[in-house]
Order: structure tokens, then C-alpha cells, then sequence
């Protein structure tokens, strides 16, 4: 079982940048991790999926070029970095760690980024 706590989410203006943190309370090394995001009355997207090693990534189709997501499997960090922020990228965002082997998911609460003037 992993521990999931996200952190970096405020509010920032239209075209800023946040980079979103996600700290594991143990080894991330067999997990896959991903971003998801909520915004209100919507459902819950994916917007980055990472593999265990760190060398292959996935985004939607629509944040491609502006967001990234990376991973530190030695510090059991996960980071979203979000360029060019746009007020439609409003939402609460997840991160989660799947073991591929199980398919069991895990959970972080959420950090809330608010794209606005």
C-alpha cells in the first residue's frame, strides 16, 4: 500500500506555470503514476500517466506540449509541471499509483488549481 499527498496547487493567472508534487509514503518504483483532474460539475480525466521506469509517458491529447509529468523513483516523487495555463485547466488534481501487476489503485486527496485573473 502507497500513501499519496499532493501539494503545489494555488491560484495563478492565465499563462503561468504550477508545478504540482506528489509524495509517496513508500517505494513508487512498481507503480505506474498518474495526474488526474476533477473540475466542477465534470468528471474525473486523465492528463499524464507515467510507467514504472520513467521513460514513457502519456497525456490527453489536448495538454500535450503544455503539461509534463515526471517522476523521482528515489525520492518516491511524482511532479506535474503546467505551462500556459489556461482558465479551463480549473479543477482539482489527483495523483494515483497503479501496480500494474494487481491493477489496485491509490489515492492522494488533491490539490486545487485555480487558473484565473
Amino acid at each position: 500500500q502507497v500513501h499519496l499527498v499532493e501539494s503545489g496547487g494555488g491560484l495563478v493567472q492565465p499563462g503561468g506555470s504550477l508545478t504540482l508534487s506528489c509524495e509517496a509514503s513508500g517505494s513508487i518504483r512498481s507503480y505506474t503514476m498518474n495526474w488526474y483532474r476533477q473540475a466542477p460539475g465534470k468528471e474525473r480525466e486523465l492528463v499524464a500517466r507515467i510507467f514504472t521506469t520513467g521513460h514513457s509517458t502519456t497525456y490527453t491529447d489536448s495538454l500535450k506540449g503544455r503539461f509534463t509529468i515526471s517522476r523521482d523513483n528515489f525520492q518516491n516523487m511524482v511532479y506535474l509541471q503546467m505551462n500556459s495555463l489556461k482558465p479551463e485547466d480549473t479543477a482539482v488534481y489527483y495523483c494515483s499509483a497503479v501496480r500494474p501487476t494487481t491493477g489496485r489503485e491509490y489515492w492522494g486527496q488533491g490539490t486545487q488549481v485555480t487558473v484565473s485573473s
